[in-house]
């Protein structure tokens, strides 16, 4: 029968058992002998035959690093995957597995080599660090029993100290290759969302908490210390609260009030506490609870699961009060900084400003606005790279390829080599394009296409005089009110547009009105929770239901122009009564401003952005009110193929030269042709040289996209015949091709784009 649980005989244990790790903690041993030390000590307190330590040495593979009781003989020649055997289930399971017959559980591998066959009962727990598996800690014992709750308490608090010890290279070793974690080379997948490539330095977008002390001699002042950080976190949970809920739905209030209570749980502070008086630190105490909890709620339902970012924010708040480590000044980045982290939004990818030479994400999306903004500053983007963030610490070297969606942490010397060649190569690639920069882009055939760039930013605006663009076919303006936390004030406003037409030097510039919603979230404005934002209230949507700021975005442009011409054009317009409205409104505004002797533009050209399927099967009457139209492509496309952009699993699924699409846009371009309305395609596709010529073939005359692909494009669509490549698309309309890319690489010569 399993002996009864008895949290004081687990104190003193683990006291006894943490106090010699203490001591081997601070001896001059080499990592090895430490590791050889602390499973002897191991197997003397807890009376076992054997003691192993298992050590991640890749992402998805464990080796034998010490051992008491076992064949010597197999340290660091014994490994497993993850997954493998009883060692490599506690690794991935993340969970205990204690039993008294190790060769009769599921999944049981049996090494030879380690002479293990003797053994009858197994106790493994995992090495977790804040919920991430660095290695697993077992015991063993001839006799047949199972271990008590007591010792597998005990075991679970030795492997958390041995979490922070790993962690903070305690375990190095010159004689064996054992290594601390993030010190190796490591090489992390991703999707691309915006190509290029970058070297620099990782800059986390929430540093890791270093916890150098994970054992104490004096619980009573851990418990002291951690008593007071609480008092701190719960004050600033308090204050937060006060604020947040202001203006807050009943839904909101009931999340912050949630976060609340977390913090105020006594049984989070029990579980803290006792794990103090076994020997912990105060922080090693918040990391043990942290990983525990991550273990415990990761197999509960979704909703609670949801409430594990709660857990850990309030985790990470209190290990920096415990630590004095305060989050990252952004003031202080490092140099050449490169951005990774698990997600963010785009007022806080704005805050950094143009100081990033790349930005790698665990989750995010390449369709997100964020992503557009790193595209706009022509930065490297890789999303869903996991993993990455468990592995890098601030001021680690990377390396970053956009173009194969690879991120190289800590890179080898031969991999750096390899990797800087590329970048030498696409620096060389980009002089070549500035050879074009003043010639204009005209096909073999004698086809102009006024090539534009999209921006949203000043500090954007250089890059349209390096580019070769014609003007300004985006200024994205909602970017200004992401950047702050309040709404900004027209007369701001009126400054930053005249800065913007000031930049351009005379040439045209269309202003988008603002476009927020959907994954663009204004941290001052109340809205409800959608279930689908990206079909719900944003853009010219919210314009009029809040005409206020429309109308006050309106006469910064009026006054900001004082004059000079003027496009102005409206976002998502989904049917000819929103248009309408929205540029009554825009003629009032010119009225009253009129009324007040202002100048007014002689050259003023109200248009709206094409997104949805429904504009354009408008009524005749639209198109002869609109002075333009701008194609939103990568809105019109997610629309017209019912495939979110933010979804990874089914936007590269539908692509722009689907020849459905294509038909589409040709029929939006016929339409336009007919009224004599401006049309211009804006979006990703407009960017990419190979559709940038089909759009062309088809009849588009104006393409707006990122500044870094103007050269590039501008280069295919010389060396291109227009003719030939709408004949290769009616040819695949007639014979069911359904994608053109590989016809129409071989038509056009797609080799053309390397060299110029």
């Amino acid at each position: 029968m399993e002996p009864e649980y008895n949290g004081l005989e687990v104190a003193d244990r683990s006291r006894r058992l943490l106090d010699g790790l203490l001591e081997i903690l601070e001896s001059i041993d080499d990592g090895q002998a430490r590791l050889d030390r602390i499973t002897d000590r191991i197997t003397t307190i807890l009376e076992t035959d054997v003691c192993s330590v298992y050590l991640l040495r890749t992402a998805d593979s464990l080796e034998l690093c010490a051992t008491q009781g076992l064949n010597p003989q197999a340290v660091h020649v014994t490994r497993m995957q993850m997954g493998e055997g009883l060692v490599g289930r506690v690794a991935q399971e993340l969970i205990p597995i204690n039993t008294a017959n190790a060769p009769t559980e599921p999944g049981f591998r049996y090494m030879p080599e380690t002479g293990e066959e003797m053994y009858a009962s197994f106790l493994g727990v995992p090495i977790l660090q804040r919920g991430t598996p660095l290695g697993v800690l077992v015991v063993q014992s001839k006799e047949s029993r199972r271990f008590s709750e007591a010792e597998t308490q005990i075991l679970k608090v030795v492997a958390s100290a041995l979490a922070d010890m790993t962690e903070l290279g305690k375990f190095v070793s010159d004689q064996y290759a054992i290594s601390a974690p993030h010190t190796r080379p490591a090489q992390f997948q991703g999707s691309i969302g915006q190509e290029g490539i970058a070297e620099g330095q990782v800059l986390l977008h929430e540093s890791r908490v270093v916890v150098a002390n994970p054992i104490t001699d004096d619980p009573e002042k851990e418990i002291l210390r951690l008593s007071k950080a609480l008092e701190k976190l719960r004050g600033q949970v308090d204050e937060m609260t006060a604020t947040s809920t202001l203006n807050a739905t009943d839904e909101q209030r009931a999340i912050i009030e949630t976060y609340r209570m977390f913090a105020n749980s006594r049984g989070w502070v029990q579980r803290m506490e006792a794990n103090i008086r076994s020997g912990l630190s105060a922080e090693a105490s918040v990391e043990k609870e942290q990983s525990d909890t991550r273990t415990r709620m990761s197999r509960a339902e979704p909703y609670l699961r949801d409430r594990l970012h709660d857990l850990d924010d309030l985790s990470i708040r209190l290990l920096r009060l415990l630590t004095g480590q305060a989050r990252l000044d952004r003031q202080k980045i490092p140099r050449n900084p490169i951005l990774v982290a698990r997600q963010i939004g785009t007022g806080e990818l704005i805050e950094y400003g143009a100081k990033l030479k790349a930005v790698v994400l665990e989750e995010g999306s390449v369709g997100s606005h964020a992503a557009i903004i790193a595209r706009a500053n022509a930065i490297p983007l890789l999303v869903h790279t996991e993993g990455i963030l468990s592995e890098a610490l601030n001021g680690d070297p990377i390396l970053v390829d956009g173009d194969s969606g690879t991120a190289y942490l800590r890179p080898s010397k031969k991999i750096a080599v390899t990797v800087r060649n590329k970048i030498a190569q696409r620096k060389q690639l980009e002089l070549r394009y500035q050879g074009l920069r003043d010639l204009p882009a005209i096909s073999r055939d004698g086809v102009t296409i006024s090539l534009n760039i999209n921006a949203g930013l000043l500090p954007h605006l250089p890059n349209f005089a390096r580019s070769g663009a014609d003007g300004v076919g985006l200024f994205r303006t909602e970017l200004k009110f992401l950047a702050t936390n309040r709404m900004p004030r027209r007369e701001e406003l009126v400054q930053y547009y005249r800065l913007v037409l000031d930049s351009a030097k005379g040439c045209p510039v269309c202003f988008r009105t603002l476009d927020i919603g959907s994954d663009k979230l204004l941290r001052y404005m109340k809205r409800d929770e959608e279930p689908n934002p990206a079909m719900g209230w944003r853009a010219i949507r919210v314009g009029l239901d809040r005409p206020y700021v429309l109308k006050m975005q309106l006469q910064a442009l009026v006054r900001a122009a004082n004059g000079r011409p003027l496009s102005v054009m409206f976002p998502l317009v989904a049917e000819t009564s929103e248009f309408e409205q929205a540029r009554t409104i825009f003629l009032d505004v010119i009225r009253n401003e009129t009324a007040r002797n202002r100048a007014i533009s002689s050259d003023l050209k109200i248009g709206a952005m094409l997104e949805t399927p429904s504009l354009a099967f408008a009524p005749d009457r639209f198109f002869q009110q609109v002075d333009y139209l701008s194609i939103g492509g990568n809105d019109l496309q997610q629309f017209f193929f019912a495939a979110d952009r933010q979804n990874e699993l089914v936007r590269r699924r539908y692509g722009t030269l689907n020849i459905s699409y294509l038909r589409f846009v040709r029929f939006i371009v016929e339409r336009c042709a007919k009224f004599d309305v401006m049309l211009s395609y804006c979006g990703e596709a407009a960017g990419r040289p190979l559709e940038a010529v089909c759009l062309a073939a088809i009849g588009l005359r104006q393409l707006s996209m990122r500044a870094s692909s103007v050269g590039s494009t501008k280069h295919l669509i010389r060396h291109s015949d227009l003719s030939a490549v709408r004949a290769a698309i009616e040819a695949a309309e007639t014979d069911g091709t359904e994608d053109l890319r590989t016809r129409l690489a071989s038509e056009i010569g797609v080799e053309h784009i390397l060299t110029p």
